[in-house]
């Protein structure tokens, strides 16, 4: 095993002097041999009071000239003065890689913060890391199955791709990746990595307590640089569960799914360290080598021919502007833009994915086939006719609707009802057991309903189920009651979301 990345690469110490400390900036000047980009500095603070020794860790971003560097802390900067010793480890910042990190949860240094003991079998590998180059990559353009009806036939993801989740708080978005997670250990026999950039440290507890209580843990690894922590640890947290993916993609040829809460974090954290470097800010306050970080961590999430690292990233959007430089330069690195809709979790639509502001670019009929493609822009068409319908419903009533009008409707209540499931994550909350639909299935039931075999079935038949075919075993065809149900339910449900919201209306 490597040293780790606090310890000197040899017994040979390179040391150096502090001469100016601004905030987390601090200037070292070294006599003989000037350190690295990159390199890791240590400070040893000594607490008489308690006995022990603190270290600060400082990392090398610009060599000033040819005796000083200027750095930027990873921890924090209290109880340094100018005039202390500071110490070349020879090494840039290190992750632990291997089979011993499973089920752990690690800041950005690699030591564990889940109080279970120190770590075994693992090797320490440097976060900076080229992307895969182009003969290595993977050119064929596969689909990721997760075996979520409305991700797989409306918002199809892909292998080695990267896919945003826009949501609030209290829409599911937790659930939703615990889920992926769930069904990534379980179907595809892979590793998930879970990275908290800028997390609050009481959703990480939370996040870890759920995933164990799922039962997915031992296939997971988790890494947080939380909100507490200095910039320059919330900027470098990303490259470190980077790293680990790296591992599971290269040496063990397995495929990671990688969770990123939130890639926004990680570009604030850029921007912060910039700041506190004196570089000029470039437009609405951004860093000028915004564009550059993002895509350095971006490209290095990739299929190639050893497996595939496929990243689901929450992204927030600064004040709805979806001008903004930072999501802009997210979009680009973007293949599927997945919306959660709060106005859907409150009807209990969940998952609650609004279906009409959802996309992806693997939507196309050359990668997922031409029946996928039809069935999915006629589930879409049919969803967008009856949003369009919702006002007329809740002001005139379902009666002064034409036939061919009401049928819309009938198909598309059912097609959202049959596009929920029941969350194998959440089986002690609802009591509903976990459904994992195959692809053709979720393709089947929508093909079916779009050709009313289920018009005579209340629409509670399809709502919760997994295949199409466990509609048949709630419930019973009867026409008239189901009508009259439907209709009244559908005028209902109508006026009141045109009262409380025309425009996002169920």
């Amino acid at each position: 095993m490597t040293t780790s990345v606090l310890q000197p690469a040899d017994n040979k110490l390179n040391v150096g002097c502090i001469i100016a400390i601004r905030g987390s900036v601090i200037d070292v000047s070294f006599a003989t041999k000037l350190p690295r980009i990159h390199s890791i500095l240590t400070v040893d603070l000594s607490d008489i009071a308690l006995g022990d020794t603190e270290q600060v860790v400082i990392e090398v971003l610009e060599q000033r000239n040819a005796k000083q560097v200027r750095c930027i802390a990873l921890t924090p900067t209290q109880g340094l003065a100018r005039g202390m010793q500071v110490k070349d480890s020879g090494n840039p910042l290190l992750a632990p890689v291997g089979s011993g990190i499973l089920s752990r949860m690690f800041d950005v240094f690699g030591k564990p913060i889940d109080r279970q003991g120190s770590l075994t079998d693992i090797k320490w590998r440097s976060v900076h890391r080229a992307p895969p180059t182009l003969s290595e990559r993977s050119t064929q353009s596969q689909i990721f199955t997760t075996g979520i009806k409305v991700i797989d036939v409306l918002v199809p993801l892909e292998k080695g791709g990267k896919a945003g989740l826009f949501g609030g708080a209290g829409v599911g978005k937790t659930v939703l990746l615990t889920e992926m997670i769930h069904n990534m250990v379980g179907k595809h026999k892979g590793v998930s990595i879970f990275c908290g950039i800028g997390e609050r440290c009481r959703e990480g507890e939370e996040l870890y307590r759920e995933m164990k209580a799922a039962g997915v843990l031992p296939n997971m690894v988790m890494v947080f640089g939380q909100m507490n922590e200095p910039p320059g640890s919330r900027f470098r947290v990303g490259q470190a569960a980077l790293t680990m993916a790296e591992y599971f993609r290269d040496d063990e040829h397995r495929d990671v799914l990688l969770l990123i809460d939130n890639i926004f974090r990680f570009i604030q954290a850029g921007s912060e360290v910039s700041g506190l470097m004196g570089q000029m800010p470039s437009r609405l306050g951004y860093q000028p080598t915004m564009g550059t970080e993002l895509a350095s961590l971006e490209e290095r999430i990739a299929n190639t021919n050893n497996g595939a690292i496929t990243s689901i990233q929450a992204v927030y959007v600064p004040a709805d502007d979806f001008t903004d430089p930072a999501a802009v330069h997210t979009f680009s690195h973007l293949s599927a833009s997945i919306v959660l809709s709060r106005q859907r979790a409150s009807e209990g639509l969940f998952p609650a994915i609004d279906p009409l502001q959802s996309n992806s670019k693997m939507a196309s009929p050359g990668i997922v086939g031409e029946r996928h493609y039809q069935l999915a822009q006629k589930v879409r068409s049919t969803l967008a006719q009856y949003a369009e319908l919702k006002d007329i419903i809740a002001m005139l009533g379902l009666e002064q609707l034409s036939p061919e009008d009401r049928s819309v409707v009938g198909r598309a209540r059912r097609l959202e009802r049959f596009l929920t499931q029941p969350f194998f994550t959440t089986e002690q909350f609802t009591n509903h057991k976990g459904k994992l639909v195959s692809l053709d299935e979720s393709l089947d039931g929508c093909e079916r309903i779009l050709n009313d075999e289920f018009k005579d079935y209340p629409e509670s038949a399809l709502y919760m189920i997994g295949n199409i075919d466990e509609a048949t075993l709630k419930s019973t065809p009867n026409k008239q009651a189901s009508s009259t149900t439907d209709t009244a339910s559908t005028v209902k449900n109508a006026a009141k979301a045109a009262g409380a919201d025309n425009e996002h209306a169920p």
